[in-house]
């Protein structure tokens, strides 16, 4: 989530000309509306996380229904966008916190979509035993959810320090890809096959998902 919006957000409800207004009213209502959607797509990375590492297909596969719901929000959320752009024509500072709230939604989405491919994978990979690879992924995967968490709370706050605190624990989770790819990589070389494919698309999704939240 980007500490830019958190910041501009926190400045613009304060300080909007317009506050107190229908327009406050409305914008008030979006945020509340995206923290539901982020609510939903915190809900479908644990789910994947269930399927990953407890074998859990039920919730795996759960995850395509509720992905839709994630994608009617989107849809919804930036139609109010522009709509509350369209009635209401705000300041330069209340436009830059919409268009910000209308990034935040489409890195949401794309959040959402990462839980479902890992949940697919997760499917795929039921079968086999279980790989040495897996605890990283798991530290990996756990380094990320805690990251949508706190920003999706510091969104909720409007808690520009969070927000900050959110990017510089990005180096970490790219750390762990590089050094867990480069390992999945050797073994591609050696071993190819389904598992190792699956496996690198695990590595790939979550730390895309973890930049998401970083943004």
């Amino acid at each position: 989530m980007n500490a830019e919006l958190i910041h501009c957000g926190g400045s613009s409800l304060e300080n909007s000309g317009l506050s107190g207004t229908r327009f406050e009213r409305d914008l008030r209502r979006l945020q509340r509306d995206v923290l539901r959607m982020g609510a939903l797509v915190e809900n479908s990375f644990w789910l994947a996380r269930q399927g990953l590492f407890q074998g859990d297909l039920q919730a795996a596969g759960s995850i395509a229904k509720q992905d839709k719901q994630i994608d009617q929000y989107y849809r919804q959320i930036e139609q109010d966008c522009v709509s509350l752009i369209a009635k209401h024509s705000p300041v330069m500072q209340d436009l830059r916190l919409i268009s910000a709230l209308m990034q935040l939604v489409r890195d949401l989405e794309r959040i959402g979509d990462y839980a479902k491919d890992i949940g697919a994978i997760a499917i795929k990979l039921f079968p086999y035993p279980n790989s040495p690879y897996m605890g990283q992924i798991q530290v990996m995967s756990d380094r990320c959810q805690a990251m949508l968490a706190m920003s999706l709370a510091a969104l909720s706050d409007l808690d520009a320090v969070s927000g900050l605190e959110v990017k510089a624990r990005d180096d970490a989770v790219d750390s762990d890809y590089q050094m867990l790819y480069d390992q999945l990589a050797q073994q591609k070389k050696h071993s190819r096959g389904c598992r190792t494919d699956c496996f690198i698309g695990v590595s790939d999704s979550a730390p895309r998902a973890d930049g998401r939240s970083r943004h």
